[in-house]
């Protein structure tokens, strides 16, 4: 009856407007104190233990640090230079501006941890130049959108650093190599139908006529910003610095091209970008520490044990299963962020793992390209609104441009939930 009401309440604060973090945290304290109405005051003192242990994890110390570098590298000018330089390599035409916004964020997703701040950095350079050259508002906020959606499977990455503080056996670096190949692929697969779609509709007529920039000079240029996920990535495998320390590096990093080489920072900038990423980082970690009371309800009350049991006696067999979890996935997506989809369900699904005995690095990676999806399938889609705002478009107009993308990143998904090899190759490789 109690587990009933613990998330008959959680979605009933979560329709009336309630903010995530907060329905959970209320809806876990609530569960709580039913469960121990003889000593409700004695039981409630796990609200507060387990909102500190929820925090207490030195892997989500990165992840401010992360969002911070989000904010410095959007506002450095990194991502103008970088499309630049990648323009100077492809070349002008119908098609083209859509695979070098893919690309540039891809790349940028070796240095920022956060989707909706590669969106924001992407964003403000490419949709006002495919505007400029032909390209529908609409379209291109879903192909920058999609595009920012790689960003949390390319380390670093702030989901699989959630991730790794929940499930025993996946550590952040091995989490972090088992998502650079389908990070890659996920964004190979965005390329095809973004520019089939921009050559079927006759878009970017206007691209071949506006200038190719140079490529010596926009390489000099653009060279500060391809070094970083140079430093930031081989500095974590060289075993210079650990994740969390890899995240100060590239801060300081950041700000030293910002304010040094580029000069597009001033010191009267730092507050604002402090400020934009201490907001940023204090709702994920909010939400995180909340969701630390809503697991241990799940814990104390009894749930996990029988929920494990009837999916796993249902007689659908172990693909059956991950077809199944995927899809719930995948409907929970339109409706909750990537992180909170984590903090949920990885407590729920860990006796699920271990019963079939399945990697839990590459199982992160298998959600966490569900949640990829969720950053742009509407109608919460984070990257999307971010994208869309800036395009000055409502998310209604985007959805003919975003489902072939969503089934490409899709089809992506599928193959690395049949050929988990797509995904633990890389890690093995590296010793992880």
């Amino acid at each position: 009856m109690i587990a009933t009401l613990l998330f008959v309440a959680f979605i009933a604060m979560m329709l009336i407007g309630v903010p995530i973090g907060v329905a959970l945290g209320l809806a876990g304290a609530a569960a709580i104190a039913l469960a121990n109405q003889d000593v409700m005051w004695f039981g409630l003192l796990a609200v507060p233990q387990n909102f500190y242990a929820g925090l207490g994890k030195y892997p989500l110390l990165a992840i401010p640090m992360f969002v911070l570098v989000g904010s410095i590298f959007d506002r450095s000018g990194v991502a103008a230079r970088l499309v630049n330089f990648a323009i100077a390599i492809v070349g002008r035409g119908p098609g083209m501006l859509p695979l070098v916004a893919i690309v540039v964020a891809m790349f940028l997703g070796g240095i920022s941890g956060s989707g909706p701040a590669n969106a924001a950095a992407v964003g403000a350079v490419m949709i006002a130049a495919m505007s400029r050259a032909g390209y529908p508002n609409a379209y291109s906020a879903s192909v920058v959108g999609a595009a920012a959606a790689t960003d949390i499977l390319i380390p670093p990455s702030v989901a699989f650093i959630v991730y790794s503080v929940l499930v025993p056996g996946a550590s952040v670096p091995a989490l972090f190599a088992a998502g650079m190949v389908p990070g890659v692929l996920a964004g190979i697969a965005l390329i095809v139908p973004a520019v089939w779609l921009a050559r079927r509709h006759n878009m970017g007529q206007l691209e071949a006529a506006l200038p190719r920039p140079a490529l010596w000079q926009s390489f000099r240029e653009a060279i500060w910003g391809l070094s970083a996920p140079v430093l930031i990535l081989g500095g974590m495998r060289m075993g210079w610095f650990t994740p969390t320390e890899a995240a100060v590096i590239a801060v300081f990093y950041g700000l030293f091209v910002g304010m040094c080489i580029h000069r597009t920072i001033k010191v009267r900038d730092l507050f604002p970008i402090l400020r934009e990423s201490g907001e940023l980082s204090a709702v994920i970690l909010l939400v995180v520490s909340l969701a630390g009371i809503f697991a241990y309800s799940l814990s104390t009350l009894g749930i996990i044990d029988p929920v494990t049991n009837a999916i796993v006696n249902s007689g659908l067999g172990e693909m059956g299963v991950l077809i199944l979890l995927m899809l719930m996935l995948i409907v929970v997506g339109m409706f909750l962020d990537g992180v909170s989809i984590i903090l949920i369900f990885v407590p729920l699904l860990w006796p699920i793992i271990d019963h079939y005995q399945w990697n839990p690095v590459w199982f992160g990676v298998l959600i966490t390209l569900k949640v990829a999806l969720g950053q742009f399938m509407p109608p919460l889609a984070v990257n999307l609104m971010v994208s869309c705002r800036i395009a000055g478009v409502r998310m209604e107009e985007t959805i003919r441009w975003v489902w072939p993308m969503l089934i490409a990143m899709g089809l992506v998904m599928l193959a690395v939930m049949y050929w988990p090899q797509i995904a633990l190759w890389l890690p093995h490789q590296l010793g992880y």
